[in-house]
């Protein structure tokens, strides 16, 4: 679509499945919403917004379960396009940031501020930002051999995780009892209690990080051909490569630092993003709204089953992220076998 010295590009699918994902995640959020000891049908809640609702609906709305909602969003929206920069960077649908230990580097900052500091949500933010970006200039500098390439990205963040994890387990031992209580819930991944501050917390990294990774995304798509296409093609490619790190560091810490790390959500939003696409390249934009999409199913989840908004939201990606993991093994075992 050309308009004067402007074109653009895009793919008629994904559009559609973009527009999909956000229509049937808006309905999640406005069931969401409405769940709850206090229930509302989604009528009620959309005269809320309007705001001419039921009477004491506006404080429990928009006080109380919208930000819990837009949280949701807004994690998955993030967490959702930093697994797709990763993945296409390290060419593995295993390098999701999650796995490679930039998740675990954001929470292990957070835990610090949480258990050490007795920070607030500005403090724990800062924490995770920094452990983020700690642990990717880590791997970064030790994957480093004439440039970064995807499988040693990949297995250098592997060996990262397992000794931020152990350094997790160190710090609930030094923990006084309440403080390790409070870092467990979090380390789940969890919804429960988040106000307006979280909501600016995940938002502010959306602003910041988004624009950087859709600005770099035809990048990004030139660079699954490898560094010599890239380079043929006038793309620097190790300088484009450390933007994109660099931003979807930025998008994991801070979704860690809103609601905790949620386990198997930036591996499995691109993948089920680009089956639904079947589209090439990263589709940056499609895996953040499954992102999006899943966060706020699995919390309106959590809700239904157990009847409050106790249960972490971490626990149902858990279990659906394990079963996809599951479903993948027997397909490539199958595939095999044929």
């Amino acid at each position: 679509m050309r308009a004067g010295r402007y074109s653009v590009r895009f793919d008629p699918r994904t559009v559609l499945v973009c527009v999909a994902l956000i229509v049937v995640g808006a309905v999640v959020v406005v069931l969401s919403v409405g769940t709850g000891t206090y229930e509302l049908s989604p009528v009620e809640v959309l005269r809320t917004f309007a705001g001419n609702g039921p009477p004491g609906a506006e404080f429990i709305v928009l006080d109380l379960r919208l930000p819990r909602a837009l949280t949701a969003v807004l994690v998955g929206f993030g967490t959702g396009m930093a697994g797709a920069v990763f993945q296409s960077l390290t060419r593995n649908p295993l390098g999701s940031p999650d796995i490679i230990g930039f998740g675990n580097g954001a929470s292990a900052g957070a835990l610090v501020a949480i258990i050490f500091l007795d920070a607030g949500a500005p403090q724990t933010a800062f924490g995770a930002v920094f452990g983020g970006f700690a642990t990717a200039t880590a791997v970064y500098l030790l994957a480093w051999r004439r440039g970064v390439h995807g499988y040693r990205l990949v297995l250098v963040g592997i060996g990262m995780s397992a000794v931020l994890g152990s350094a997790t387990s160190f710090l609930y031992v030094r923990a006084d009892i309440g403080k390790a209580a409070q870092a467990a819930s979090w380390m789940i991944g969890s919804l429960n209690d988040r106000g307006w501050s979280e909501v600016r917390i995940a938002a502010l990294g959306l602003l910041v990080c988004a624009p950087v990774v859709l600005g770099y995304a035809r990048r990004l798509t030139v660079l699954e051909m490898g560094d010599d296409t890239a380079g043929a093609l006038g793309i620097p490619a190790e300088r484009s490569r450390l933007v994109l790190l660099s931003a979807g560091t930025g998008l994991t810490a801070m979704a860690v630092a809103a609601a905790g790390p949620i386990p198997f959500l930036a591996m499995a939003a691109p993948q089920l993003a680009r089956r639904l696409t079947r589209a090439a390249g990263p589709n940056v934009l499609p895996a953040a709204w499954m992102g999006a999409l899943l966060v706020a199913t699995a919390d309106l989840v959590t809700q239904r089953v157990t009847g409050s908004a106790l249960m972490p939201v971490g626990v149902v990606t858990g279990v659906g992220g394990g079963l996809y993991l599951a479903w993948l093994l027997l397909r490539e075992r199958r595939a095999h076998h044929l």
